[in-house]
Formats: C-alpha cells, structure tokens, sequence
C-alpha cells in the first residue's frame, strides 16, 4: 500500500467516526455547523440549505462500508426533507441532489429516487425564461437583503448536479436546457476578466440583463469571497462533465481554477475572503478548500492534457494531506477531541457566524474527495 493510500483510508476512517457520532447523537434537525472543541452540533430544523450534506455523507458512508444503519439514516433524514420540496429557493438543488438523486445514483434508493425527480421538478418551475437563470428565490438564506432578482454563482453546481441527472433519468430535455442556460449566465455575468468572480448579481427580471454585481458575503462588495471562488470550480467543472458539448464551462472552469491556485496561499487553506487584511488574523476556510479539492478532482479528469491533469490532481492531493494533517482531529498526539472532525470552517464572517467551526459541507466534500482519492467513486460520477 502506497503512503497516500494509506493517508485516505485513515482519514476516511476518521471521518466516518464523526459521521457515525453524529447520526447517533443528533435526534432531530439537520447537522449544520458545530464546535471544532466540543462536537456539539447546531441543527437546523428543515434542512436549511445544508440539510443535504448530511444526508449525502450517510449516503457515501454506506457505500462504503454496507453497514445498513447508514443507509437507514440516509433515507430517514431524506424523507424529511420533503416538507422543502416546494419553499421558494434556489437551494433546493443542493437538498434534492445530494441528500435524494445520491441515494438513487449509488444504491437504488427508491425513496431517494422518488424525492430527486419531485425535487427537480419543483426546481425547474422557478426556472425565469425571460431571464434565462433561476434566481436566488424569496427563502433563500440572505434573500431579506438582497432581493427577489438576485442570483449567485454558488448554485451553478446544485443546478447542474440535479438537472443534468433528472434529464438523464427522464429523458426530459427542458431540465437539461434549464441548467445549461443557467450555469451560462453565470459565465458571462460573474466570472470577471482575471477568473476571479462575483458571488451575487441582480438582474433584469424581464430580459436577464445584469443590473448590478456584488460579493453579498465578501470582504467588500467588490472583493474575492473564498467560498463563491470555490463554488464557481466546482460549478463550471460539473458543468463541463455534464455538458461536454458546451467548451465554455471547460474553460471557464480552468480561468476559475486557475486563478485559485496561483492566488491562495502555499497549504491550499484560503482566509475567508482573498481581499481581507492579513494584519487582522483572518478566519481561514478549510470548507472553500474541501471544495475546491472536489472541482480540481473533477477538473483533473476533463482536461484533454496529461500535464494539466497530473497539476490539478497534484494540488487536490497536497492540499487534501493539509487539511488531514493539520484541520482533522486529532491534529497531533496531544489532541483529546474526537477524531473527523474538519476544523476552521468560516460560515458567515459579515454576521459572524459559525466563523471558526465545523461546517457540514466541508465535512462533505472532504469525505467525497477522500473516496475519490482512494478509488472508491469516479471523479466525474458524483
């Protein structure tokens, strides 16, 4: 066995230690975020926009050990989002994609199947025409602050995720059309000439003009926010897998991407917004580079040369060992707290939310990527 080899099976085997406190300790809502000392988890009761994650951890973790009390929570806590199946926002795509269409994608899950496809249609409902793009949605998380014609890059890959596969599973080609002119939008409107982006936007609700683009959770308005970075490598690269017809998402999933490995510091972990003040001692995001690590995963397996691969691969794995060795409990022998547990994780810094914590999607896509690492998923499956 290879020292890498050996690296993720340990830290899966960490993570899966978490996953499976977590199920059993938490009784009711959804694991959201939680303290990197203690374990203790803050719930939200419907899933907020997170819910999904932890459903798709219970999903991944039953394939793989086929220990069926995972597959037991997976499907108990899927069923329960059924009550967001028709609330007026965009998130919807990260419930119903990872926390129902997974089940279905690697176990069959019936119920997951039955929520995926609902899911999907309810989301393509909220789908502007005139616009082109399903905007942010009056229950969205910031959606109070910011609008009803708003959108955001972070959900280009929720949308593809979930539409690219209920038009597989129907043969429906509006799902595919909705998500291709969506993740479109997005390419010509957030993405800025240096590759770096803009999470939010609004726009002409008529014609799909874009009226005005901003960081609704960045340092400034005008600022690189980690996570929308993030967001946008792992939005263009899905959509190159999904819709390799279209060259525009493969390139712009590179300018993305590329633009984050020449920008974010040495171990991969970025601070929470790339424009912050580094006299400040700014809040790190171990969750931007969980995701992140999954785009280039993704990016690795798309681009047509070796060289290119081999790079992107290269930095997900060094940056994946970072975040094992250095923001995974136990960090080191003296470290007494429960082990998987994925620190630094820097929800809200504008509310100051949850800004030192564990958050439950980088828990997600760190495991995700771990089994990607170890040759247990396909890069491009998921």
């Amino acid at each position: 066995m290879s020292i890498n080899s050996a690296r993720w099976g340990a830290g899966i085997d960490r993570m899966l230690h978490r996953i499976r406190a977590t199920g059993n300790g938490v009784k009711s809502g959804f694991p959201h975020y939680a303290n990197p000392d203690t374990g203790e988890w803050v719930t939200s009761t419907d899933g907020h926009w997170t819910g999904g994650f932890w459903v798709g951890l219970c999903w991944l973790a039953h394939l793989y050990t086929g220990d069926p009390e995972y597959l037991r929570w997976a499907e108990r806590w899927a069923d329960y989002l059924r009550e967001r199946m028709n609330s007026d926002t965009v998130t919807r795509a990260w419930l119903f994609y990872y926390g129902a269409a997974l089940g279905d994608m690697l176990h069959g899950s019936s119920v997951g199947r039955e929520l995926a496809l609902a899911g999907s249609d309810a989301l393509a409902r909220s789908y502007n025409r005139r616009a082109g793009l399903i905007p942010v949605g009056t229950e969205m998380e910031e959606a109070h602050g910011i609008g009803p014609n708003e959108t955001e890059v972070d959900l280009v890959a929720g949308v593809t995720s979930l539409l690219a596969w209920a038009a597989n599973e129907t043969g429906k080609e509006a799902f595919r059309d909705i998500a291709i002119s969506h993740a479109k939008w997005h390419v010509e409107f957030s993405v800025r000439e240096d590759g770096s982006v803009q999470q939010s936007a609004t726009f002409d609700p008529c014609t799909g003009a874009l009226l005005k683009s901003y960081t609704h959770k960045g340092f400034t308005d005008s600022s690189t926010w980690a996570r929308a970075q993030a967001w946008a490598m792992l939005g263009f690269s899905r959509s190159a897998s999904r819709f390799p017809g279209h060259a525009i998402f493969l390139e712009t999933a590179v300018r993305v991407s590329e633009w984050w490995l020449q920008r974010v510091p040495p171990n991969g972990v970025p601070y929470w917004d790339f424009d912050v003040s580094l006299e400040e001692d700014p809040e790190q995001d171990t969750s931007a580079s969980a995701i992140a690590v999954r785009a280039l995963l993704e990016l690795s397996a798309l681009v047509p040369t070796g060289e290119a691969a081999r790079r992107y691969k290269s930095f997900a794995q060094n940056t994946t060992k970072v975040l094992l060795d250095e923001f995974v409990t136990p960090i080191d022998a003296s470290d007494t707290r429960m082990p998987g547990i994925l620190t630094s994780g820097c929800f809200d810094r504008r509310t100051g939310l949850a800004t030192r914590n564990e958050l439950i999607w980088g828990d997600y896509f760190l495991f995700e990527s771990l089994l990607i690492l170890n040759g247990t998923l396909s890069a491009t499956f998921v």
